[in-house]
């Protein structure tokens, strides 16, 4: 049965969600879910912006029936490529074989490296600054290549002043029936799941997330539908206020994300010290144990917070494995602009401090705080004094 809503008078969200998803793209705990939006235009040519996801291909396809009502799509409007709203696209056809793909020129060259087809198919491709008239609505093409795949485009229409904005603005977790941000607690709710989504998707192009929003800062936006999460319709200052912050890697809290890897407790025991020191001088902390918390999720922390303590064994002469994975995930989403402090163990030999630096050495404006805590096996009363002192060093750079 179909489930639809409305997001203006002629325009209808036909998405759906998956709440059964583990993993998005194989990598990304999704614990809420994650919706796939499709969004459908009834002008006098009916436009459809994107489809879905093969794992809810059934109810997309009851969706579009019910709104179509009889009527053919006339357009097929192709943002993203990616199969989390393009798995569909080629039962799109078959079902109404003249419909027209709307899309770019790497959009194309995609569409034939996916699908084969039997018949023809009609393309309508745009570039840059073309537009597209439905009836009473004009559809502009803006080209946001790398936010996230370089085929990427997001679209505004003119006469409701929306922007239809692929991947960008979108969030995990399924939607529960609310299809606007303004309809739940977002801060409260979904705004970790959004940081988290965007650090991890996207945070890698802060260079060109911020060319789409010197792009976009041109259009009068009063509302944006996303490819995943809520449709934002109030506030959108304020989120985009976000996607300023994260795409220049500018912290939004002053305080230290604590990450460690710790076989035994005992370096877990050094950063317990390390934080209770830290807020009894009024510095925030928060605390990820790297072998039970997804990478993801530190990646996220990290974006957020201002400073970062990364504490680790020394393990095989080399970094802690999952503290390995999380450092490499964060020079591979290309976090910048950090203070960052580590904490090292060794019961025969110290190096996993000196390895996180060189392993981070990639990352652009960090400052390091060089002198960084050792200990072998535990700490000892006679290093308290060490502790202090790096404790002094991280608040010093407040």
């Amino acid at each position: 049965m179909y489930c639809t809503k409305r997001i203006q008078q002629d325009l209808f969200w036909i998405g759906g969600n998956d709440r059964r998803l583990s993993l998005f793209e194989g990598v990304y705990s999704v614990p809420k879910g994650v919706s796939y939006n499709s969004y459908i235009l009834l002008d006098d040519k009916i436009v459809i912006f994107d489809t879905v996801d093969k794992a809810i291909g059934e109810i997309y396809f009851e969706n579009l029936e019910y709104k179509l009502q009889d009527r053919n799509p006339d357009y097929i409007v192709v943002q993203h490529m990616e199969p989390d709203h393009s798995a569909t696209l080629k039962r799109l056809i078959q079902l109404y074989p003249n419909i027209t793909i709307v899309c770019n020129s790497k959009t194309q060259n995609m569409i034939n490296q996916f699908f084969e087809f039997k018949q023809e198919i009609k393309y309508h491709i745009v570039q840059e600054g073309d537009v597209l008239e439905t009836g009473h609505h004009i559809l502009n093409f803006i080209m946001a290549p790398m936010v996230h795949w370089p085929e990427v485009m997001v679209v505004y229409d003119s006469e409701d002043k929306i922007l239809f904005s692929a991947d960008a603005f979108g969030t995990f977790g399924a939607l529960n029936g609310a299809i606007f941000a303004d309809e739940v607690d977002f801060e409260h709710d979904y705004m970790d799941e959004a940081r988290r989504y965007y650090t991890n998707i996207v945070g890698k192009y802060g260079v060109q997330v911020q060319t789409l929003l010197k792009k976009v800062s041109n259009f009068d936006i009063k509302c944006i539908c996303p490819l995943h999460g809520f449709v934002w319709r109030n506030n959108l200052n304020d989120y985009i206020d976000k996607y300023h912050r994260w795409s220049t890697y500018t912290p939004e809290e002053q305080g230290v994300m604590i990450a460690y890897a710790s076989v035994y407790g005992n370096t877990a025991n050094v950063a317990d010290i390390i934080s209770a020191k830290l807020w009894d001088k009024g510095i925030k902390t928060v605390m990820f144990d790297v072998s039970v918390t997804p990478a993801s999720e530190i990646v996220s922390a990290s974006f957020k917070w201002s400073h970062l303590l990364f504490a680790s064994t020394t393990y095989n002469a080399g970094i802690f494995i999952s503290m390995e994975e999380v450092l490499r995930d964060l020079v591979s989403h290309n976090i910048q602009k950090r203070t960052v402090a580590f904490i090292e163990n060794g019961s025969w030999v110290a190096t996993s401090g000196k390895l996180m630096k060189e392993l981070l050495s990639e990352c652009k404006e960090m400052n390091y705080i060089e002198n960084f805590l050792s200990i072998k096996s535990s700490l000892k009363n006679n290093q308290m004094e060490d502790v202090e002192n790096l404790v002094n060093a991280i608040c010093n750079t407040f």
